[in-house]
């Protein structure tokens, strides 16, 4: 973009830009995305303080993420996990039942991995695989997915008891970005394991998504294990906001006040209500 000769020419920050516009660069677009790093670089700070405060005080911390394919759960919890010491995190994504696990209590896999003392644990979906996709595409009958509605409070009551923190977030994304991200994705040779079967169904059945979504919200939101919704059309933001809420939840010794926001945009990032303007519907 800029030779060697450009580069001499200028001497001061109005006269770089200066060039930068008449080369034709995108200088708004190269200013948004250095601010949203250095936004996330200091959050990410925060998390590691958080982090280590956690270990110091033998807290167990559970954050499940959960939402329709392609709304950016992995990108969001690869920003939380990037500078935490993975002695003390990790990331739980399983994949479907082993013929053995199938035979068992359906939490007792989950139960496996929840967080130790000192250790935080993200789930890139988790035991809500049974209130909405196995009912969806038909991995579950009636009667499991009616045994797990209503056992599901009172598991995670449990925890709550135990003194597990558990952080529900639905990832919300309208379907016309779904679809621009599907295509992204089937264009990106990188990113083509991502889209699977299921995906392809998504879009077909979202209205049935929409409706198992929405009992889930309306049976497990409790006073003790509340989901929270993040927009997603922006993945920018949902990752920024996310972790924000994450560190709102706790007050840990030296947290940003002044230099780092650490309270979510409201209109980013919510807790579920009835009346709540959804972008997934």
């Amino acid at each position: 973009m800029f030779n060697e000769e450009d580069l001499r020419s200028v001497k001061t920050r109005k006269e770089f830009l200066d060039l930068a516009v008449k080369s034709g660069a995108n200088v708004q677009k190269a200013v948004q995305r250095q601010s949203y790093e250095d936004e996330l670089s200091s959050l990410q700070e925060e998390l590691v303080k958080l982090q280590k405060w956690i270990f110091e005080e033998g807290l167990r911390v559970a954050v499940v993420f959960e939402g329709r394919d392609a709304a950016g759960k992995g990108g969001a919890i690869k920003r939380f996990m990037e500078h935490l010491n993975p002695r003390l995190s990790r990331i739980v994504a399983l994949s479907k039942p082993t013929q053995l696990e199938a035979g068992q209590w359906y939490f007792r896999r989950y139960i496996k991995e929840l967080p130790n003392r000192g250790e935080m644990v993200f789930f890139d979906r988790s035991w809500y695989n049974r209130a909405v996709v196995e009912p969806v595409m038909g991995f579950c009958d009636k009667q499991q997915y009616d045994q797990f509605m209503v056992q599901v409070p009172e598991f995670e009551h449990m925890l709550y008891e135990d003194g597990v923190k558990v952080i529900k977030f639905w990832f919300s994304i309208s379907k016309e970005e779904q679809v621009k991200r599907f295509a992204s994705r089937l264009g990106n040779p990188l990113k083509e394991w991502k889209y699977s079967p299921v995906d392809q169904q998504g879009q077909a059945l979202w209205d049935t998504y929409t409706k198992y979504k929405e009992l889930m919200f309306s049976r497990t939101h409790t006073p003790y294990g509340p989901w929270v919704i993040v927009r997603t059309n922006d993945k920018r933001n949902a990752r920024l906001e996310s972790i924000r809420y994450v560190l709102s939840q706790f007050d840990y010794p030296e947290k940003s006040e002044d230099n780092v926001r650490t309270l979510p945009d409201p209109n980013v990032v919510s807790r579920y209500f009835r009346k709540i303007q959804q972008i997934d519907t």
